[in-house]
Formats: structure tokens, C-alpha cells, sequence
């Protein structure tokens, strides 16, 4: 048994060294530099300058040594996303230092997560809301599971329940359908997760992350296709009512 710890271990201490080489590409969400009046013409109003929010993709080794992946489902009472299931994470607020510091601090008062338990080894690419928040997830390898004992603000979740990362690679349990937003076609995918009497659907932003996620994390990709959507933010303020509009549509 104890070679078969110490072997897991070292595997997860290469996953940590791999992992902490990933180098996301350039963001497509990143503010334009501020204009000046003259240069813009003087009529375009405010530059839009998008909220930045982060999720934190927790991984830990399960009992048959797999890589599971910690999600919550969303109280039922949020007036956004009510009742979906998500990772970890919210805005980013002035106090955080970085992208992992968001999710860190959002992690513990959501669910308990101690910081001092993960650790942080990735940033990947960005991901753009409906609601036009830069999403950052950002890999955290959590070494001892026992040591993770969860609490959950009832506010803002309603359970804490984890998965197989790989899940999210392979075409079992998953449906898709394509959908048409101002002017591009795209895929969103269904994943479902049944443990015991509980079944959960797992869609939408947190299906993207989680697929890129296992790609990168499993360096290889999904065993489905991927049609995905590239919508450029607004540039100025005034435009963002009708973007909103438009990418609420189903």
C-alpha cells in the first residue's frame, strides 16, 4: 500500500510540474487600450472595460486513482443560474492579487476550501459569459482530499459533489445540440453525472471549461467535435444593451 501511495504521489508531482509549463494563448478579451478623443473621433463615448471573474478547476486524485474534478450545484435561490451546476469562482474583486487569487477566495466562501490545500499550477485560456464577464479558470491540484472538510454557504450552494475530469473527453452521457447566436453557429454540450439518486446536468460555460480543461490536463482532444463561437466584446459602453440582448436569445 505504501508503494502504491508514494506511487500516486509522484504522478501527481508530475501532473504539477507539467501542468505549471501550460502557457495559455493571448486573451481575445483584454480591454483596447484607452483612445484618445481626437483619435476616436470624439463620438464614440465610454470603452467598455469587461468584469473579470475566475473559477477554480480543483482536482484531486479519487479512490481508484482517476482524477476527479470538485463542482457545486448553485443555490436554488440566485437570481442568476439558479439551481446549475458550476465550478468554484465569482468576480474578481479589488483586493485579489491575480486570477488564482479570485478563485481561491471565491473557493473558500463558497465552499470551505482552505487555500493553503491547492495548489495552483495553471491559468487557461479565457472564456466570455453571457452576461460579458471574462471567466479564468484556473487549475488547483488538491494532494489530500481528507484534509478538505466542506461548508457551504446555503446562500450561494445548495451541494458539493465531484466527477471524473476524463468524463468530459469521452462521448458517454453527453448530448449536444447546435445553436445560433448573432450570425455563428456553435455547440453546446450536455454531460450527465448520476451518483446514487442524484443525477446532475453539467452545460453550458461550465461544460466548455471543463472540456478544455481535461484536454489540457489529459493532452489529448474530446473524442466529439467542438463548433465553438468567438464573440468580440463591445467596444464602447453604449453597445453592450444590444450584444446582451442578442447573446441571451436561445
Amino acid at each position: 500500500m505504501a508503494g502504491e501511495g508514494s506511487g500516486a504521489g509522484a504522478e501527481m508531482d508530475a501532473l504539477i510540474r507539467r501542468l505549471r509549463l501550460h502557457q495559455a494563448g493571448p486573451s481575445p478579451y483584454d480591454p483596447a487600450p484607452a483612445a484618445s478623443p481626437a483619435a476616436d473621433g470624439g463620438g464614440g463615448g465610454e470603452l467598455f472595460r469587461p468584469r473579470r471573474a475566475a473559477v477554480l478547476v480543483c482536482l484531486f486524485r479519487g479512490d481508484a486513482g482517476e482524477l476527479r474534478v470538485i463542482l457545486t450545484k448553485r443555490s436554488s435561490t440566485l437570481s442568476t443560474h439558479s439551481g446549475e451546476v458550476s465550478l468554484p469562482g465569482g468576480k474578481a474583486e479589488e483586493g485579489d492579487a491575480d486570477d488564482a487569487a479570485t478563485a481561491l477566495r471565491e473557493s473558500k466562501e463558497e465552499i470551505g476550501l482552505d487555500p493553503s490545500l491547492v495548489t495552483v499550477v495553471a491559468s487557461l485560456e479565457h472564456f466570455l459569459s453571457k452576461h460579458l464577464l471574462v471567466v479564468v479558470p484556473v487549475i488547483g491540484i488538491l494532494s489530500d482530499i481528507q484534509a478538505f472538510i466542506p461548508v457551504l454557504n446555503v446562500a450561494e450552494v445548495d451541494e458539493i459533489f465531484d466527477v471524473p475530469l476524463e468524463m468530459f473527453l469521452k462521448d458517454e452521457n453527453r448530448t449536444s445540440e447546435e445553436r445560433e447566436k448573432m450570425g455563428q453557429t456553435f455547440t453546446v454540450h450536455y454531460f450527465t453525472y448520476v451518483k446514487g439518486d442524484q443525477k446532475y446536468l453539467i452545460w453550458g460555460l461550465t461544460a466548455r471549461i471543463l472540456i478544455h480543461a481535461a484536454s489540457v490536463v489529459y493532452e489529448r482532444s474530446p473524442d466529439f467535435p467542438e463548433r465553438r463561437a468567438h464573440f468580440n466584446l463591445p467596444k464602447y459602453t453604449k453597445d453592450c444593451s444590444s450584444m446582451l440582448a442578442g447573446l441571451a436569445k436561445r
